[in-house]
């Protein structure tokens, strides 16, 4: 496969029914790190107790060496954290569960499939993370199909969805809300979103969204770039719950429960990596590759295009990881390592500020995740940087950890998780010595 110039993608078993309870109580919840960006897909966290700074050798409770690379996030639900993992050599895709204590891995399982898959070089198999609902875990692993494990590793359900084929692989995560499981299938010639049933697998809903093709570049012809790498979200807005998901050319509202398209609005670039967000009131999508953003209040009906969108910048810098949105103010950091500030009303840049660690790639994936005004987000190097989430640039700390990373952070409970490109880590305040 040949590579693309400044390649742009993204930084993420059904067979039976199982009544499952989960293994925490609700109020517990908020300690989790369920699925794809936290409790509710926004980046942000109630948790207030995390480290400011780390190191090799410090606040490190646990480092866990993983067999090979890999881009997805890591969830959490209560002493267990679950990542997702493709073994190249011997063609696997899994799940593997760790003790959140020790960093020990409890389980390992899942599917070997041989079929080609195209992909980018920096974008491994399994790059999409996966949820949970405290009882079941679920991952997408593409072309080799939806899979469903309980808290044991052992398989509930698995769906054959068809065949992937991009020329920078996949990237959407699923998303449980309800008895539902989403997932945004694509990008490719097939593109869909769907609504499985938890519990057994069995479609709901589906919508289906015009593809475009693999990417590849063909001799004579320019390529074709449109995909979306989007991970929708569920928003409550004025009494009724909408689906949000950014599509190549427009975001789009649905009916989580029946897939009925809600809303439209255009605006962004055929190529889409990052989520939406919701706050206040308002939708904020961004595209990608040469990208544009715009801003929509939520609620409308059809086409609200000319009616709703508050703001439209039609070209930006280069944006896989998402943003996340405090007090009025939108944060994001972009793949050239720049960070911005907009206001959410108006769409008005703050301020831009390169920001640079040890490593020698300050370029970055990672989406950032916000915890009280503390917005913490890492670099491809695995430099972190905690930046005041404030309408005026304050960067609070620069920690490294040496290992290139692709992936975004995940929290709960004082903790830190950090999937890098060799290793699963645990930080928080601690002084005891690293386990690994």
């Amino acid at each position: 496969m040949k590579s693309s110039p400044k390649a742009p993608l993204f930084a993420r078993c059904w067979f039976c029914w199982l009544p499952i309870a989960p293994l925490v109580s609700p109020a517990a919840l908020a300690d989790n790190w369920p699925q794809w960006r936290g409790p509710e897909g926004t980046g942000v966290s109630a948790d207030r107790n995390l480290p400011l700074h780390w190191s090799t050798n410090e606040n490190v409770r646990w480092r866990s060496a993983l067999p090979d690379r890999g881009n997805s996030t890591p969830i959490v639900w209560s002493n267990r954290v679950f990542i997702t993992q493709a073994i190249e050599k011997e063609n696997r895709r899994t799940v593997m569960c760790f003790n959140r204590a020790d960093g020990q891995l409890l389980w390992q399982t899942g599917v070997t499939w041989a079929g080609k898959e195209v992909t980018h070089e920096t974008n491994p198999l399994c790059s999409a993370s996966p949820v949970t609902d405290g009882g079941r875990v679920i991952a997408s692993f593409a072309s080799a199909g939806l899979y469903c494990y309980d808290f044991s590793g052992r398989e509930l359900w698995h769906r054959d969805l068809g065949r992937q084929a991009h020329i920078w692989g996949n990237g959407a995560s699923p998303v449980v809300h309800g008895d539902l499981c989403f997932l945004n299938f694509g990008p490719g010639e097939r593109t869909f979103l769907i609504a499985a049933n938890k519990a057994t697998g069995q479609t709901v809903w589906q919508a289906n969204e015009p593809g475009g093709n693999s990417g590849e570049e063909k001799p004579g012809e320019k390529p074709n770039w449109v995909g979306s790498w989007s991970t929708p979200i569920i928003a409550r807005v004025n009494g009724r719950e909408e689906l949000i998901m950014s599509w190549p050319g427009r975001v789009a509202a649905y009916d989580p429960k029946t897939g009925r398209e809600l809303w439209t609005c255009g605006g962004l670039n055929p190529l889409v990596y990052t989520s939406p967000l919701y706050a206040e009131g308002i939708v904020v999508a961004m595209g990608g590759f040469m990208g544009s953003a715009l801003a929509v209040t939520a609620g409308g009906a059809g086409d609200v295009t000319g009616t709703h969108r508050l703001w439209h910048h039609p070209k930006t810098k280069q944006r896989i990881g998402s943003g996340v949105v405090h007090d009025g103010h939108i944060y994001i950091l972009n793949d050239p390592g720049v960070a911005e500030c907009y206001e959410l009303k108006t769409g008005q840049l703050l301020w831009e500020e390169r920001i640079a660690g040890k490593g020698p790639d300050n370029s970055s994936w990672s989406s950032p995740v916000l915890t009280g005004d503390h917005l913490y987000v890492i670099n491809h190097s695995g430099d972190a940087f905690v930046l005041r989430a404030s309408p005026k640039f304050e960067l609070l700390a620069t920690n490294s950890l040496g290992e290139p990373d692709n992936a975004s952070l995940a929290v709960s409970d004082g903790d830190i998780f950090i999937r890098t490109q060799r290793a699963l880590w645990c930080i928080a305040e601690t002084r005891g010595s690293l386990k690994q």
